[in-house]
């Protein structure tokens, strides 16, 4: 995983929508299963904000933010259905998302605005890994053993993850959904 270098006074921070039980853990399984070496790290989640590199004195302007975007999106529908892949671009397979693409997107658009603004490395394609930094031969795997994966869940949360001394990604704190217009309404 390519993460942002942090200073002494900075926490490394993401932001996602988290994959609901029974969910959560199948996936988790999937990824332990391929030999995925970060799947005991990082929950499964669809993710709204890559890893950012914060300086702690800002997380309060990081809280606010969060807060606003949540309090102007109304909770969505997410169809996770079938596998995808970055290949060759990138040695990732993923769940892919068959509902609730463009609601991610426009949270993602209004998230990475003012204190949260970045860059990206590539275009924002909300999707749930499932094997990353594995061979070939595990991502086909991976691939064909996900393909007739199929959930369905509301969002009701986004939630601030921070990334630990340790490598673990851990969730902080959730940012209830508050809008009454479903994005992209």
């Amino acid at each position: 995983m390519n993460l942002p270098p942090r200073g002494p006074e900075q926490v490394r921070i993401g932001v996602a929508v988290a994959i609901p039980e029974p969910y959560a853990g199948q996936l988790q399984e999937a990824r332990a299963r391929v030999g995925d070496p970060l799947a005991d790290a990082i929950p499964p989640h669809i993710t709204v904000i890559g890893p950012t590199v914060v300086d702690q004195s800002v997380l309060p302007a990081v809280a606010e933010h969060l807060e606003k975007v949540a309090a102007e999106t109304a909770p969505f529908r997410v169809h996770l259905r079938g596998t995808g892949t970055f290949r060759p671009i990138s040695p990732v397979v993923f769940v892919a998302l068959a509902q609730g693409i463009g609601e991610c997107e426009l949270v993602e658009q209004q998230a990475r605005s003012g204190v949260l603004a970045q860059d990206l490395r590539f275009n924002y394609h909300p999707h749930v890994t499932v094997a990353h930094e594995v061979d070939e031969e595990a991502l086909d795997h991976a691939f064909e053993a996900m393909s007739d994966f199929d959930a369905e869940f509301d969002v009701t949360e986004l939630w601030q993850y921070e990334h630990g001394d340790d490598g673990v990604w851990r969730p902080h704190r959730s940012f209830p959904l508050q809008g009454s217009t479903p994005p992209g309404a």
